[in-house]
């Protein structure tokens, strides 16, 4: 069977919740084909739903080493080192990655995230609201995100970023 076929078979069965189904279609796309781009991330898209968390900040680590330009996989590998290593080690990450992508707002929320659970309220206030700029989505993710409700008890609320008005 042609490796583009496996994949989609791949993705079906990950859809469908199928994960055995998935990783067996996955493990039978031969080399080089499974190091292809969308082949690691429908990788990396399995090792999440099953929450293997240390391959899967192994193999989006390697992805992203290859591929510096998708801001998503620094953020996969952020969220998958975090829960295998720890936040330190995820925040350092995606201090790395703003380098490479300083107006994504993904990684500023994230970002935000790990400053308030280090206890820096200043530092995540400045982050959050910076990805709240870059994507309005953000404010309703600041009002619910666990991570910011030590924000939240501090008095903080997020509203979406005002426009501003264009001189006629």
């Amino acid at each position: 069977m042609l490796p583009q076929r496996r994949l989609a078979h791949a993705r079906g069965y990950l859809e469908l919740g199928m994960l055995a189904a998935a990783a067996a279609e996955l493990a039978q796309i031969p080399a080089p084909a499974c190091d292809a781009a969308d082949v690691v991330a429908v990788r990396m898209a399995l090792l999440h739903e099953q929450e293997n968390w240390r391959e899967l900040s192994k193999v989006a680590g390697e992805f992203t080493r290859r591929e510096p330009g998708e801001s998503a996989a620094w953020v996969t590998w952020a969220y998958a080192t975090r829960r295998a290593v720890s936040l330190a080690a995820a925040e350092q990450i995606l201090l790395t990655a703003e380098v490479h992508h300083p107006a994504e707002a993904t990684i500023q929320f994230n970002l935000g995230c790990y400053a308030c659970q280090r206890g820096d309220l200043a530092a995540a206030r400045e982050r959050v609201g910076r990805a709240i700029k870059l994507d309005e989505h953000f404010a309703a993710a600041a009002q619910t995100d666990p991570d910011l409700a030590p924000l939240r008890a501090a008095g903080e609320s997020f509203g979406p970023a005002k426009r501003r008005r264009r001189k006629s």
